[in-house]
C-alpha cells in the first residue's frame, strides 16, 4: 500500500511580507495527517501567475494530492482562477449552480450582490466544482491524468476548514487507498534536546522499521512524537502503544503527559479533576501565564485571576509585599516572590498560586542579576516552593520561556 503525498500551497503577498500567519497550513496538515495522508512540502507563493504556475508544477512532480489555498475571491487582483485555467488547458465558463449558492448567501445578507461577487460564479470548465457552503468562492477540483488531484480552495481559514472536513478529505479518502499512518506524543521536561536523545538511544535504536521519532522542543518541553505506518490501524495502534509503555517507563517522572496538549491543558484538567482552583502574580511575565491557562476551554472552572503587579506599589499595595524587603533584597529576589504568590492566594481565595517576578531584557540586568534571572515561587496553604532560574535569551522568549517553567513548577506540588 502506498503512502499518499500531500503538498500545501498557499498563495498571498500577505504571507510572505509577515502581515498575517499562515495557521491554514497548520491546521490542514494535523487534519491531514489524522486522515493518514503524509504532507511533505508546504510552499507559499506570490499572488501572480509565473510563481503559482511554477509552484504547481514542481509540487505535481513529488506530490499525490496538490492542496491550494488563497487568491480567490471577490476582487480584482486576483488571478488564481485564471492561473489554473491556463495551467490545465480550459477556460472559465458560468456555473448556474454556483450563482444560486451566492444568492442563497446573499439572502441572509445586508450587502447588495454586486458583479465582482456575481463573478465567483465563473469556473474552470475542465473542473469538478464543489459547492462552498459559506463562501462565495467555490472549491475546485482537478483530476490530473497520472491520477494526481489539484483541490483549490478559499484562504478564508473557516471556509477552508469547512470545505476540508465536509468533502475535500472524506472524497481524497475515497479516490485514494492510503495506508494506516499515526502520530502518538510525549510531553517531556527535564532535558535538554541531546541529552534526552543519549538517553533514549538503545530504546530508539531498537524501533522497527516502520516507527520512528521525532524531537520537537519548546521552552522547557520537548514533545516526543512517534510516527507509524502500517497496513492495519488497529495492530499499528498496537505496536506503537507498546513502544510508548516502554518510553514512559524509562523516562519515568520527566513525561509530563501523553497528549499532544499543551502543560497549560495538562494543568488544567489536574486541577479540575481535584476540584481546585488557581491564582497567578506575574511580574516579569506580565500576564502571559495566565494568557496561556485561559486559552484553554473552560479554564473559568479553576482559574480566579491574575495580579499583573509590574509596578513596586501594586506588590506592596495590592499583594502585601513588605516594603522592606523589597527595598533590601530587590523586586527579584526570594521574599518578594513568596510574599506576591502567598498574597494573590489570599486576595483571590485559591487553593494555589504562582508568582514570577524577573529581568526580561534587554536592560536592567546587574553584575549579581544579570538578564534573564526569574525568581518563582508556588505556594498552597501549607506548601510553599520558591527557586530562581535563568533564562537568558532575546526577552521576548525569556517571557515565554519563564512562563512555561512557572506552569512546571506548579507540576512538580501537584
Amino acid at each position: 500500500m502506498k503512502q499518499v503525498k500531500v503538498e500545501i500551497i498557499t498563495i498571498g503577498d500577505e504571507i510572505l511580507i509577515g502581515q498575517i500567519v499562515d495557521t491554514n497550513s497548520a491546521w490542514m496538515g494535523a487534519e491531514l495527517s489524522k486522515a493518514g495522508f503524509d504532507v511533505v512540502q508546504i510552499t507559499s507563493v506570490h499572488d501572480e501567475a509565473m510563481p503559482i504556475q511554477s509552484a504547481l508544477k514542481a509540487a505535481l512532480g513529488r506530490a499525490d494530492v496538490v492542496l491550494v489555498t488563497g487568491g480567490i475571491g471577490p476582487t480584482k487582483d486576483d488571478v488564481t482562477k485564471r492561473t489554473l485555467c491556463d495551467f490545465f488547458h480550459t477556460r472559465l465558463v458560468h456555473s448556474e449552480a454556483v450563482l444560486q449558492n451566492i444568492q442563497r448567501l446573499y439572502t441572509h445578507r445586508r450587502d447588495v450582490l454586486n458583479d465582482l461577487t456575481r463573478a465567483q460564479a465563473m469556473v474552470p470548465e475542465s473542473a469538478t466544482i464543489i459547492q462552498n457552503t459559506v463562501g462565495t468562492a467555490p472549491i475546485t477540483w482537478f483530476d490530473c491524468k497520472g491520477g494526481q488531484v489539484v483541490v483549490s480552495m478559499p484562504g478564508v481559514p473557516y471556509e477552508m476548514r469547512q470545505a476540508m472536513n465536509a468533502e475535500v478529505i472524506p472524497r481524497l479518502q475515497k479516490k485514494f487507498d492510503a495506508p494506516a499512518l499515526l502520530h502518538k506524543t510525549l510531553l517531556v521536561t527535564g532535558y535538554p534536546e541531546s541529552a534526552l536523545a543519549l538517553k533514549m538511544a538503545d530504546w530508539e535504536a531498537a524501533l522497527p522499521a516502520n516507527l520512528h521519532v521525532a524531537y520537537l522542543p519548546n521552552y522547557s518541553i520537548i514533545r516526543l512524537r512517534l510516527t507509524g505506518t502500517g497496513d492495519d490501524m488497529l495492530a499499528l495502534d498496537f505496536a506503537m502503544n507498546q513502544q510508548i509503555d516502554q518510553l514512559k517507563a524509562l523516562l519515568g517522572t520527566a513525561v509530563v503527559c501523553d497528549e499532544d496538549i499543551t502543560v497549560a491543558e495538562w494543568l488544567g484538567r489536574l486541577l479540575k479533576s481535584r476540584g481546585l482552583t488557581l491564582a497567578t502574580a506575574e511580574s516579569c511575565t506580565g500576564g502571559n501565564i495566565a494568557h496561556l491557562i485561559t486559552q484553554v476551554p473552560g479554564s473559568s472552572e479553576y482559574f480566579k485571576g491574575t495580579v499583573v503587579s509590574y509596578a513596586n506599589e501594586v506588590k506592596t499595595g495590592v499583594l502585601g509585599v513588605r516594603v522592606g524587603d523589597l527595598e533590601r533584597d530587590g523586586a527579584v529576589s526570594q521574599p518578594v516572590v513568596e510574599q506576591m504568590a502567598q498574597g494573590v492566594r489570599r486576595l483571590l481565595r485559591t487553593d494555589w498560586a504562582v508568582a514570577t517576578s524577573g529581568i526580561m531584557g534587554p536592560g536592567g540586568g546587574t553584575p549579581d542579576k544579570p538578564v534573564g534571572t526569574v525568581w518563582m515561587a508556588v505556594c498552597s496553604a501549607d506548601r510553599l516552593i520558591s527557586r530562581p532560574y535563568h533564562v537568558n535569551h532575546h526577552r521576548e522568549q525569556n517571557i515565554e520561556r519563564a512562563s512555561q517553567l512557572a506552569l512546571l513548577m506548579l507540576r512538580e506540588l501537584m
